[in-house]
């Protein structure tokens, strides 16, 4: 049995093994997840350090070890080296590549899962760079989406268009500015407040969103970003948009039970709105 294989990957994670060698962890379509050690990738004239770079697509040769397999050839297919060149599209994929690998998957949705993964960071890739904020609102909007599309492969995505204790469809009325809706993390979403109200059970509603907010997180499902311009002014969609990335960041670590540490560099309060 031969024991080399041949698989195509994108790299999610890199770290030093050893004096020069680098532990990859790939996300492959025909195998999901691999761990492999690219000898040498950390000397300046290997011909792997490139190839072992943060969301390079690699054609790859493996062979199989007792504990770590290794990559004995690797050819670049396909690179994004625009977020490498933006620090805000950059810890927006890396937050991307870190949920992803919280993913338990089988051979069905490793496919998915990594056209997924790719469609994202390509979208975050090609939006215009800004030099007035460290982390522009489209980025943001483009993550967040990200993140629910992850969340709704999973099958784990909350439910916008329902209230979860009702199951009656949630209207936003967006001329309403006392409009608001609550979200619980443990009933799976939304929430009318009047159902709670109503209820004799005991929610725990961990957000309250505005008209604007549930309006967004409804559209999230869909293949496209809203276009959301006409939806408010810059600033309220800016401060949505960072609202709901929150949100659907805590619901993803309440679901999955682990913290989403790139993140951090993304917080609210780090930012000027």
């Amino acid at each position: 049995m031969s024991r080399t294989y041949q698989a195509t990957g994108i790299n999610l994670k890199g770290m030093p093994l050893g004096e020069a060698d680098r532990l990859l962890t790939i996300l492959s379509p025909e195998y999901g997840f691999i761990q492999a050690v690219a000898p040498g990738a950390r000397k300046y004239k290997s011909k792997l350090r490139g190839r072992s770079e943060l969301f390079v697509v690699n054609k790859l040769l493996i062979v199989k070890g007792r504990s770590l397999d290794k990559i004995i050839q690797a050819e670049i297919i396909q690179t994004y080296s625009g977020l490498s060149r933006d620090l805000g599209k950059l810890v927006a994929s890396q937050y991307l590549a870190e949920l992803v690998l919280f993913f338990q998957i089988g051979d069905r949705q490793s496919t998915e899962l990594y056209e997924l993964f790719k469609e994202h960071i390509s979208r975050i890739e090609r939006v215009p760079s800004t030099s007035t904020s460290p982390i522009s609102t489209s980025i943001i909007a483009h993550l967040t989406q990200g993140i629910f599309h992850l969340l709704a492969l999973a099958g784990i995505a909350p439910s916008t268009h329902l209230c979860c204790q009702t199951q009656k469809i949630l209207n936003v009325d967006l001329n309403d500015a006392q409009f608001n809706v609550g979200f619980s993390f443990q009933a799976g979403g939304a929430i009318a407040l009047n159902a709670i109200d109503n209820s004799q059970a005991t929610v725990k509603i961990d957000r309250r969103l505005s008209g604007l907010e549930l309006a967004l997180l409804q559209k999230l499902g869909e293949r496209y970003l809203p276009q959301s311009e006409s939806m408010s002014d810059r600033a309220s969609l800016r401060i949505a948009w960072f609202k709901l990335e929150k949100l659907l960041r805590d619901y993803a670590q309440y679901y999955f039970d682990r913290k989403i540490k790139s993140a951090s560099s993304i917080d609210l309060g780090d930012l000027k709105l």
